[in-house]
């Protein structure tokens, strides 16, 4: 099996206005976060690769255009969980590049929502 991964980065603000008032996510705040796609396969095309990293721009101009300095309340048809987020941006990949295994998004270095099939 082939894997290649893309990391991707966006700035934006969101609340999780469904938890308590105590909570430090339900007030206004932002991240700088970090979205990583993993595509497999276990054959290569004719020019030897799983999919051409350039050939995934779409998806960087996804982020750019839809994400990249926005309220992400605002944008988002869910709570704006980083497990949601990427299980939002999962579906929109896969569509276009159905070797898509896995969507992963990071909110701060050290934590990391995955969403993959199954």
């Amino acid at each position: 099996m082939f894997t290649i991964r893309k990391q991707f980065a966006f700035s934006a603000s969101h609340q999780l206005t469904h938890l308590p008032d105590t909570h430090q996510c339900a007030r206004l705040h932002g991240h700088n976060y970090i979205v990583e796609i993993v595509l497999q396969n276990t054959t290569l095309d004719e020019r030897g690769f799983v999919i051409d990293y350039l050939d995934l721009s779409p998806l960087k101009t996804f982020i750019d255009d839809t994400l990249d300095h926005r309220h992400l309340n605002d944008v988002l048809p869910c709570l704006t969980t980083a497990e949601n987020l990427a299980k939002y941006l999962y579906d929109w990949a896969k569509q276009r590049w159905p070797e898509t295994v896995m969507m992963r998004v990071s909110e701060t270095p050290k934590t990391w929502a995955e969403y993959t099939e199954g």
